[in-house]
C-alpha cells in the first residue's frame, strides 16, 4: 500500500529546522525508522550534498539517514529502501537530477510497492502530479515537468494569501489561477506552512496547523480542513 507524507516546509513560523514536524515523520516511519533511511539532497543547490545530509540527521536525530549520492548502484539503493525521503529546495533542480539519474520511475515503482516515502517543501512538491506550481525560479531545465503523481493533483507549498504590503506583484492565487486558466482540469491544492498530507493508499489526510485550500478553475475556493480524509 502506497504510504507518503508530504510536508508543506522545513519550518513552520519560529519553530526552526523540521521540528514541528519531527514526531510525524517519527510516527509514520514506525518501525522502518529503525532501518537506514535513503535521503534526496538534490534540491539543496546552496549546500553540498554532504552538508545536506548531515543537517538532516542532526534535525531528526538519525543516524540512519545516508543520501543517494554516496550510492554508485541509486537504483538498487532506491528498490532496497525501507523509507525514502526527499528534501526542499529547488524544485526544478531536484527533477533535473532524478530525471538525469533515470530515478524517477524507481521512485515510483517503490513506492507503489510500499516503500514509505516522506518530503518537504519541493520534496512535497514532486510527489504532485508535476511541478508546474512550484514557486522555485527555473534555475535549470529538467527533461519533464512531470513529476511523481503519488498524490495525482497539483501541490503549492508555502502558500500564503493575499499580497505582501508594497508589493505590486501576482498574488499567490492570482498565479494558481493562471495556471488553472491554461490548465482546465487539474486541480490545485495550496499547502500553507504547517501542514501536510498524510496518504494510506488511496486515502489523503490533511495534517499540522494549517487548513489547506483547493483550486479548481473557475470554482469557490474550498477549505479542507486539518483532520479531513479524501480520496485520491
Amino acid at each position: 500500500m502506497k504510504q507518503a507524507l508530504l510536508i508543506s516546509a522545513s519550518s513552520y513560523q519560529d519553530t526552526g529546522y523540521l521540528r514541528h514536524c519531527k514526531n510525524w515523520v517519527k510516527d509514520f516511519l514506525g518501525d522502518a525508522g529503525k532501518d537506514e533511511i535513503l535521503f534526496v539532497p538534490y534540491a539543496g543547490v546552496r549546500r553540498s550534498n554532504e552538508e545536506y545530509e548531515q543537517k538532516v540527521i542532526d534535525r531528526l536525530k538519525n543516524k540512519n539517514i545516508k543520501s543517494i549520492h554516496r550510492y554508485e548502484d541509486k537504483k538498487s539503493a532506491i528498490k532496497n529502501a525501507r523509507s525514502i525521503a526527499v528534501g526542499g529546495g529547488n524544485t526544478f533542480m531536484l527533477l533535473h537530477y532524478l530525471y538525469a539519474l533515470d530515478l524517477i520511475e524507481t521512485i515510483k515503482e517503490a513506492v507503489n510497492n510500499g516503500t514509505k516515502y516522506f518530503g518537504w517543501s519541493a520534496g512535497a512538491n514532486i510527489a504532485g502530479k508535476t511541478m508546474m506550481t512550484t514557486n522555485d525560479m527555473p534555475i535549470i531545465m529538467p527533461r519533464s515537468f512531470d513529476a511523481l503523481n503519488l498524490f495525482p493533483y497539483q501541490i503549492n507549498p508555502h502558500f500564503i494569501s493575499g499580497k505582501i504590503s508594497g508589493h505590486n506583484g501576482e498574488s499567490r492565487e492570482e498565479r494558481i489561477e493562471e495556471f488553472l486558466t491554461a490548465n482546465k482540469n487539474d486541480i490545485v491544492y495550496a499547502m500553507p506552512e504547517g501542514s501536510a498530507f498524510l496518504i494510506n493508499g488511496d486515502v489523503c489526510e490533511v495534517k499540522g496547523f494549517a487548513d489547506v485550500l483547493k483550486f479548481e478553475y473557475q470554482k469557490e475556493i474550498s477549505s479542507v480542513k486539518v483532520g479531513t480524509k479524501f480520496k485520491i
